[in-house]
């Protein structure tokens, strides 16, 4: 079994979609980023290739590279998995930690889970997503953007 673990964080951009673990959330902003931003998908990418070994999200996705660009983070999930899975780990659970003053996100919870779920090849029920602000301290409690942590476990198959 490995641990893995993983950070991001974004400022906010005005004129575009604020997509958080998959899921389109109401804010007038979204964030400033070479792909679509989630910083919840990020993290969690950063989580799994940390795991196995495999670097970094920017390392496997490098921002120069036009490719990416705007790229729904999903399919940079996707490939972390299949990745992962070719080399023969499984993932057993994830946990998810989403730091922003606003948008609330309790509404968008159980829906992170289910989209998440299939692209890690789990169930809902072996990925956990929390939110938390950070009572006004700092770039997110300031409401300059969003930024996420997460763990992750995996296994040889």
């Amino acid at each position: 079994m490995r641990i893995g673990q993983g950070f991001d964080a974004h400022g906010f951009a005005s004129g575009r979609p604020l997509v958080l673990a998959g899921v389109s959330v109401a804010h007038d902003h979204g964030l400033a980023a070479h792909s679509d931003g989630d910083v919840a998908i990020h993290a969690l990418c950063d989580a799994l290739l940390g795991a196995a070994a495999l670097g970094d999200i920017g390392q496997q996705f490098p921002d120069d590279d036009a490719s990416y660009a705007n790229i729904d983070s999903r399919i940079l999930l996707r490939k972390v998995v299949e990745r992962l899975a070719e080399l023969g780990f499984r993932i057993v659970n994830v946990d998810v930690t989403i730091i922003a003053q606003t948008p609330k996100l309790a509404p968008y919870i159980a829906e992170m889970r289910t989209t998440l779920a299939p692209d890690l090849r789990v169930e809902p029920s072996d990925v956990g997503i929390k939110a938390t602000t950070t009572e006004g301290m700092g770039f997110t409690g300031r409401g300059e953007g969003i930024a996420a942590s997460a763990v992750c476990l995996i296994d040889n198959t």
